[in-house]
């Protein structure tokens, strides 16, 4: 009963999804609600692995290779961003092979593995500032227009001027998403995984090898999450170091899966859309006035989440229903 209940729940959230562009929001509530799913998008894939014990702080690394690699390769060879995503997706497999298998093998695990990650975040933002040449550095990069004689859409240029194109596009992935998510719980990985998590050596001695499927989620995680950063700078039409890659917004990524509730399907999403409602709010009352406050304001709300909340905010109030 509680399944069937969850499942037509859910009905009622896709069909008010579905029929948003043709509500009369605006175009502004719009590009929240896009926002909002494209986070959710995000932080879902990286509670895959998070909420598995596989805490990454790396995985704005990813992001900026997803944002970067599309724009770069647009501008710089004229290579068409579904083909830039292919690329992107090559480049985040061989990184996330090449930092995942050495502390998989090795066992470099929790807090160890989590500063390494945080390393690689820093050292792709770091690379992005300084070939400044080509990647425009702390200024950003803006694609290309793809739009030309008064196009409105352009699949070539992966570019579309109307927001309820967008809007459907990352549906769909959001989607998807949540299907991967669904996908790794019905699976054997899932057992295996916990089993990891819970302790490594037992879960060898039963036969499951740890590294290879430590690597299968963080790889799949990454992949998703590079996936995010092709949609963002597409979407956006400009990227930033400092707003897709780097430890900033690596941490926002852990702030909103945490404070939404990382081990419930929609909870990275809840927390992306409590994450873009607070950043709304503090953008009208303080604006801009004092620099760095609503970086105090994420870290306590974070250190809250974390003592009095650990199930974060949709989890807790699933909980207590049952």
């Amino acid at each position: 009963m509680s399944t069937l209940s969850s499942n037509f729940k859910f009905g009622i959230l896709l069909t008010a999804l579905i029929l948003a562009p043709w509500l009369g929001l605006g175009s502004y509530p719009l590009h929240l609600i896009i926002m909002a799913l494209l986070m959710g998008f995000i932080y879902t894939s990286w509670a895959l692995m998070g909420r598995l014990g596989l805490v990454s702080l790396g995985h704005g690394a990813f992001l900026g290779i997803g944002a970067y690699s599309v724009v770069l390769l647009w501008n710089q060879y004229g290579v068409p961003p579904l083909a830039g995503a292919l690329i992107a997706v090559v480049l985040t497999v061989v990184l996330a092979l090449v930092i995942g298998y050495p502390c998989f093998r090795f066992k470099i695990v929790g807090h160890y593995f989590a500063l390494v990650t945080l390393a690689l975040a820093e050292v792709v933002r770091l690379v992005i500032v300084a070939t400044r040449e080509v990647t425009g550095g702390s200024l950003g990069l803006t694609p290309k227009p793809g739009l030309v004689n008064e196009a409105t859409a352009s699949l070539w240029s992966f570019q579309f001027s109307n927001r309820v194109v967008w809007f459907y596009i990352v549906l769909a992935c959001w989607l998807f998403a949540l299907w991967v998510w669904r996908k790794v719980d019905q699976s054997m990985m899932r057992d295996a995984l916990q089993a990891v998590s819970e302790d490594e050596d037992a879960a060898a001695s039963i036969g499951i090898n740890v590294t290879r499927t430590k690597l299968i989620i963080t790889v799949l995680s990454a992949v998703m999450t590079c996936l995010g950063g092709v949609l963002y700078a597409q979407y956006q039409a400009y990227v930033n170091p400092d707003t897709v890659s780097g430890i900033g917004i690596s941490l926002q990524m852990v702030f909103g899966v945490i404070a939404g509730g990382m081990f419930v399907m929609l909870g990275p999403t809840f927390g992306a859309v409590f994450l873009l409602a607070l950043q709304e709010v503090l953008r009208v009352l303080i604006g801009n006035e004092i620099h760095g406050l609503d970086l105090l304001i994420y870290g306590a709300l974070l250190v809250f989440f974390i003592i009095r909340m650990p199930k974060g905010i949709l989890g807790s109030w699933l909980e207590r229903k049952t």
